[in-house]
C-alpha cells in the first residue's frame, strides 16, 4: 500500500512494475570535508543519515516500468536530511534528466523534501537553477514530466520538480507548499499547505488515494506515450437529444434546442469518444472552473487532448486551464479536441478582477499558435467570443442542436432597441442555425448521429 512516508525505494516499489527498477550509477564527484561551508558536524550528520536510511544521498534515481511503460524516475529519501537538496543531490537530479532525454523517456518524480540544505548555504539553493534548466531542456525535447507529491513537498522541490511538472498528482493529506511548517506565519491557514488545498487552488491536477495511485500513474504514462494520430481527429458523432438528427427550422428553434435541459452535454460526448480519459485541473494561477473539462485520453489507441465547455458561463480559470492543455498538447505533439458550449464568458465583477479579457486572449493565442491540429465540435450554445475562443479556425463542426451567434438574440434585440418579443425574429436575422453556420463558412459541416 502506498503511503506518504515510504522510503525512496519503497515508494518506487509501490508504484513500479515488480523488479523493473534499475538504478543509475551515482555521478562522479566528492564533497569537501564538512561541505562547501565547512559546516562543523555536517559529515557526521550525513553519516548518521546514511546509516539510518541505507542511502548516501537524498534522492534515488534510475528507470522503471509503470504499467509496462518505461520511465526515468527520481525518488526522494526524506529520511536523509529531510530529503533536502545539496550539490550532490543536484548532480543526481541532472543525471536523471539527462538519462530521460537520451533514452526518450517520460520523467516521474516521487517527491518528499523539506527544501534546500542549510549546511551547504547558497550553493545548495542554486541547485534549483540546475533543476529548472533540466526541466526546460526536457520540456523542449517534447518529453512529459509527472510529479507525485508525497509528504512533505515543500520549498524548492515543490517550486521546481513539483509545480514545474506537466501532470501533478498528490497523495491525500500530504503537506504541500513553498513554505515549510516551521517558517510559515503563525496565523496562516494550515489548509492552504495541503494537497487538498493546492488542488482547490488549481495547482494540483488530482489528489489520488494510495490504492489508486499505481493505476492512475500508469494510465497517465500510457496516454502520454501513446501513438499520435497522423492528422486532425474526427469530431464526435452527434448524440441523441432533442433534435432527432434534424436541423432546426428557425433561428429561435436553434436557440431553444441548444438551451434544452435534456440536450447532451460535454461529459457525455467525452465518455462516448474516449476509451480512457484522464483529467487535468486548474490554471496554475490560483483558480479552477468546474465548467471546463480538460485533460488527455485515448481514442482508438491514440492520444488526444481535450478542452470542453459544459454549458455554463466560462470563468477566467477555465480559459487559462484550456490554454495550458492546448500548449502542453502542442509541446507533446498530441492533437486537440475542443467542445464548445457556453452562453458566453462570465462577465461578473469577480470574472473581471480575475482577468477575463487576458484569459480569453490566452486561449485565442494558444489555438492560433498550435502546430498540432485542433478539431472543434459545437455541441450547444456558442455565445460570442467566449465560445469562439475555443473554436478551431477552419476545422469547426456543429451538431443539429447548436447555434453560434455574435451575441445572444435577446441581447441583440435590446441593443437594437427592439422589444423582447422581437428576439425570435432577430435570431433569424443573425443566421445562427447549424446550417447557416455551414453556409457562411464558419463551420465545415453538421455532424450526424452515429449509426450501427
Amino acid at each position: 500500500m502506498t503511503t506518504t512516508r515510504l522510503s525512496a525505494r519503497a515508494a518506487i516499489a509501490s508504484l513500479a512494475d515488480a523488479g523493473s527498477f534499475a538504478e543509475l550509477p551515482p555521478p562522479p564527484g566528492q564533497s569537501t570535508p564538512d561541505g562547501p561551508l565547512a559546516w562543523t558536524g555536517y559529515d557526521d550528520s550525513r553519516a548518521r543519515a546514511a546509516r539510518r536510511t541505507g542511502e548516501v544521498e537524498s534522492v534515488v534515481t534510475g528507470a522503471a516500468r509503470f504499467g509496462g511503460v518505461e520511465a526515468a524516475v527520481i525518488s526522494f529519501e526524506f529520511g536523509f536530511l529531510g530529503g533536502s537538496l545539496g550539490q550532490r543531490t543536484g548532480d543526481r537530479l541532472e543525471a536523471a534528466y539527462a538519462h530521460a532525454r537520451a533514452h526518450r523517456l517520460p520523467l516521474v518524480s516521487l517527491i518528499a523534501t523539506g527544501g534546500s540544505r542549510m549546511q551547504e548555504g547558497m550553493l545548495a539553493l542554486t541547485q534549483l537553477q540546475r533543476v529548472a534548466r533540466q526541466c526546460v531542456l526536457t520540456r523542449a525535447a517534447g518529453l512529459p514530466q509527472l510529479a507525485v507529491l508525497r509528504d512533505p513537498t515543500t520549498g524548492g522541490g515543490w517550486a521546481t520538480l513539483g509545480a514545474g511538472a506537466d501532470v501533478v498528482l498528490a497523495l491525500p493529506g500530504a503537506q504541500v507548499g513553498f513554505a515549510g511548517s516551521r517558517v510559515r506565519p503563525a496565523d496562516a491557514d494550515p489548509a492552504a499547505y495541503t494537497a487538498e488545498g493546492q488542488y482547490a487552488a488549481g495547482h494540483v491536477d488530482a489528489v489520488v488515494p494510495p490504492a489508486e495511485l499505481p493505476g492512475t500513474l500508469a494510465g497517465w504514462l500510457r496516454v502520454l506515450t501513446a501513438p499520435r494520430p497522423g492528422g486532425p481527429v474526427e469530431p464526435p458523432a452527434a448524440l441523441g437529444g432533442v433534435h432527432d438528427g434534424a436541423v432546426p427550422e428557425t433561428g429561435w428553434d436553434a436557440v431553444r434546442q441548444a438551451r434544452h435541459p435534456d440536450r447532451p452535454r460535454a461529459g457525455a460526448y467525452l465518455d462516448a469518444y474516449f476509451t480512457l480519459r484522464l483529467p487535468l485541473s486548474g490554471d496554475r494561477a490560483g483558480g479552477t472552473d468546474p465548467g471546463m473539462l480538460c485533460g488527455f485520453g485515448l481514442r482508438e489507441g491514440r492520444a488526444v487532448a481535450y478542452a470542453a465547455q459544459c454549458g455554463t458561463a466560462t470563468r477566467p480559470a477555465g480559459y487559462r486551464t484550456a490554454a495550458r492543455v492546448v500548449r502542453l498538447a502542442d509541446r507533446l505533439g498530441i492533437p486537440v479536441l475542443t467542445l464548445v458550449d457556453t452562453p458566453g464568458a462570465a462577465n461578473d465583477a469577480a470574472a473581471e478582477h480575475a482577468g477575463a479579457g487576458p484569459a480569453i486572449a490566452d486561449v485565442f493565442a494558444a489555438l492560433a499558435s498550435a502546430a498540432v491540429p485542433v478539431t472543434t465540435l459545437l455541441i450547444g450554445e456558442g455565445g460570442s467570443g467566449g465560445a469562439l475562443a475555443l473554436a478551431a479556425p477552419g476545422n469547426t463542426w456543429v451538431t443539429p442542436d447548436s447555434y453560434f451567434s455574435v451575441i445572444a438574440p435577446e441581447l441583440a434585440a435590446a441593443i437594437l432597441k427592439r422589444p423582447p418579443e422581437a428576439a425570435p425574429a432577430t435570431a433569424d436575422q443573425l443566421r445562427i442555425r447549424p446550417q447557416d453556420l455551414v453556409a457562411l463558412g464558419v463551420a465545415r459541416g453538421v455532424v450526424a448521429p452515429r449509426t450501427g
